[in-house]
């Protein structure tokens, strides 16, 4: 999908939020979006996301399947947490117990699954956050667009949703995120935008210190002979290890993924050890 010359206006005379936005979305991009308060960052998500329309230029390509998180989930909806997790599953073609088991999926990785049955106009703000970001990921987007959706989430939550991104991303979808933490997901970002006037241009250097982030090296071993899997997640870095095995040092959001790939690979491959990488944030020299 591509954002062709793309502006949006308040009203039919207002002034220009954005304008002559051009942006390529591939497959298997983390983007970051940044930009001060009012700037346009959510209008930017939302037109992504297909809430709103542009008021010049085009979309082109074809629309892959989109998930969104808004800033703030309209709970107040006739729904029980699960009921509503199942309905949108239907909607995007799960059938009814496909969408009832991926709903009790996401709520218990969410750590709400104690409250499937509770309506959603009686959840906490943080627990409808967490059935918010469920029905983003239930039915696995090609497209993931979240705006602010960490914010109102416990540790052990942002945690998984940081988790969850990658998985996304090394599935082949594309996930673009806005958050006020600059140390969210660092490392594994593709791709840092800032909103600047009503355009959009690369966002400079985050300050020393913010973008290196957590980092893993994981030791393998693998058949005589057989070469590393191709596309492995969060493109790891390749150096040798002692006794023959090659090691990858990759950001710690997308170690699981990395993991996962590895050992599902054909043939497997044998993970020999797991560290902490040298020259991590607060890591003695």
């Amino acid at each position: 999908m591509r954002l062709r010359g793309v502006g949006r206006r308040y009203g039919l005379a207002g002034p220009w939020v954005l304008r002559g936005v051009d942006l390529v979305l591939p497959a298997r991009a983390l983007v970051r979006v940044e930009g001060a308060n009012g700037t346009g960052k959510s209008t930017l998500l939302r037109i992504l996301a297909g809430i709103d329309a542009p008021t010049e230029g085009r979309i082109t390509g074809a629309r892959p399947r989109t998930a969104y998180v808004p800033e703030r989930f309209p709970a107040a909806l006739p729904f029980t947490a699960a009921g509503y997790l199942v309905h949108l599953g239907r909607i995007h073609g799960l059938r009814p117990a496909e969408a009832a088991g991926r709903a009790q999926e996401w709520l218990t990785r969410f750590g709400a699954a104690g409250h499937a049955r509770t309506p959603l106009a009686e959840l906490s703000k943080g627990t409808s956050q967490k059935v918010a970001v469920a029905q983003a990921l239930l039915a696995g987007p090609e497209l993931l667009v979240l705006d602010e959706a960490w914010t109102g989430l416990d540790t052990a939550a942002r945690g998984e949703l940081d988790r969850a991104v990658t998985e996304r991303v090394a599935a082949g979808a594309a996930v673009v995120f806005v958050d006020h933490d600059p140390r969210r997901l660092a490392g594994a970002v593709d791709t840092a935008l800032r909103i600047e006037g009503t355009g959009l241009a690369e966002a400079p250097p985050a300050p020393s210190g913010t973008t290196a982030g957590p980092r893993v090296r994981i030791e393998v071993t693998g058949p005589p002979g057989a070469p590393l899997p191709d596309g492995l997640p969060g493109a790891p870095v390749r150096a040798p290890a002692p006794d023959g095995a090659i090691g990858l040092t990759v950001a710690a959001a997308y170690s699981d993924p990395l993991l996962s790939a590895l050992l599902t690979a054909r043939p497997p491959w044998h993970i020999r050890h797991l560290s902490t990488a040298p020259g991590n944030p607060g890591e003695a020299p």
